[in-house]
């Protein structure tokens, strides 16, 4: 049996395809992980330091990743060095992990399309909307499905993937960093469950398939043809 489908590992097909339907027909369990962390009227980690530190992390994180990127480039190119193998394929590489998943399919398609409302917005948590389960079209002008930061915290796992030397270290520092993302969001009442796991799913899938073809296929190509 094939182990892997465009790169993507098939049991991560499989978890991702059935989380669909399971967020659909029970929601609740959306509302019962939430409760967990809602007492007094409150999310445990709301306005805390740990929901701080890593709702404002990911976005300097990304903009000194990008302009680094752009910076070793044009030194590349015009001084002919080859520091971290930053071509222009791995600038396109490195601009479509940052914005094909977490901007375009999260933020102008999955949010603007369902426009969920968050856990502390629906009327179980205090708020005033209502509860709507995860791939539901609502009109409520929220952006709860899926999770922004989850999707953006997840996006580094493809710069991990460029590393040449310590390549696993850092795929587990993005996974550990991205997953602290999941919990600080979902313990805060920023995000349900499905939507940081939908988050993970999209990212880890489009970063998966954007590596073979633009990073791991011409490599081969260009061994094949210096060989």
């Amino acid at each position: 049996m094939k182990k892997h489908y465009m790169n993507v590992p098939i049991y991560i097909w499989i978890a991702f395809l059935l989380s669909i339907p399971f967020f659909l027909f029970f929601a609740e369990i959306d509302l019962i992980v939430s409760s967990l962390f809602y007492k007094d009227d409150t999310f445990f980690l709301r306005g805390s330091l740990i929901e701080q530190l890593f709702y404002h992390s990911i976005r300097p994180i990304i903009i000194t990743i990008s302009i680094g990127a752009l910076v070793i480039f044009f030194y590349n190119y015009f001084y002919k060095k080859n520091i971290l193998n930053i071509n222009k394929r791995t600038v396109l590489y490195i601009f479509l992990v940052f914005s094909l998943a977490p901007g375009l399919i999260v933020h102008a398609y999955f949010k603007d399309t369902f426009e969920r409302p968050r856990p502390r917005q629906v009327v179980e948590f205090g708020g005033k909307k209502d509860f709507y389960p995860a791939y539901t079209l609502t009109e409520q002008d929220k952006s709860s499905f899926s999770s922004g930061h989850v999707a953006a915290a997840f996006s580094l796992l493809g710069i991990a993937m460029l590393a040449n030397k310590r390549r696993r270290f850092w795929i587990n520092i993005t996974l550990i960093y991205g997953t602290g993302m999941m919990v600080a969001r979902v313990v805060a009442g920023g995000h349900f469950f499905s939507d940081v796991v939908t988050s993970f799913f999209v990212v880890y899938i489009s970063t998966h398939i954007l590596y073979k073809y633009l990073i791991e296929h011409p490599a081969k190509e260009k061994a094949l043809e210096s060989s």
